[in-house]
């Protein structure tokens, strides 16, 4: 019997890995065995939970080891890309991560219940350097254009087209292999059977599908 691939999900801002549980349930239907990680997204810098996340990959031993993170999870995971490690790293897909920028983060953070709320990481990324060696991965990125959601209620003018949170635009990551646009809002993505059957075919194909519904 074939040895099954591993699959990391990193979630994203405010959650817990709790919430890509019935994700992970849906990917491992299609044969995989999936860990939901659980990091400290508003207290720990990006510096700290990349540390983190790679010292819980190494202990799962995995040949490949595949990842996929939504929204800021896809953010820690390409800082731990971007540094020295020992991992195997098969595919990666990153669900609404605001690779490029995030119009939605900077303008709360003008104001100082807003830093606080968008937390060390996601106030670390926007005032930092990008990752510069991605292109060597296997990268798919999935963004949204449903455009509601909470960040539609703080910042209304939110460039379209958006998923509610962060806009198409923002998720463009350089050296990208592919890169699909779905009608899922960006808290919708981590119940969405369009979003995990992409992911599933990336994970597979190394691209996305374009045929039939999504």
């Amino acid at each position: 019997m074939p040895v099954k691939e591993h699959v990391v999900l990193v979630h994203g801002l405010w959650t817990h890995g709790a919430v890509m549980a019935w994700m992970a349930r849906r990917i491992e239907h299609n044969g995989y065995t999936v860990h939901c990680y659980t990091y400290p997204s508003v207290r720990m810098n990006m510096a700290e939970n990349a540390s983190r996340l790679a010292a819980f990959c190494q202990t799962l031993g995995a040949h490949p080891l595949h990842l996929a993170g939504h929204s800021l999870g896809g953010l820690l995971i390409a800082c731990m890309l971007d540094e020295p490690h020992r991992l195997d790293i098969g595919r990666v897909v990153f669900m609404g991560s605001p690779f490029a920028d995030s119009f939605a983060a900077r303008r709360l953070s003008r104001l100082h219940f807003g830093r606080m709320a968008v937390g060390a990481s996601i106030g670390e990324w926007l005032r930092g350097a990008r990752p510069k060696n991605l292109a060597r991965y296997e990268i798919g990125v999935i963004a949204g254009n449903l455009a509601v959601g909470l960040g539609m209620m703080v910042v209304p003018d939110l460039p379209k087209p958006h998923d509610g949170t962060i806009c198409v635009a923002e998720t463009q990551v350089p050296g990208a292999r592919d890169h699909i646009v779905l009608h899922v809002s960006h808290t919708g993505m981590v119940i969405s059977k369009s979003v995990v059957r992409q992911v599933c075919e990336f994970l597979r194909r190394g691209k996305f599908s374009r045929g039939g519904r999504s």
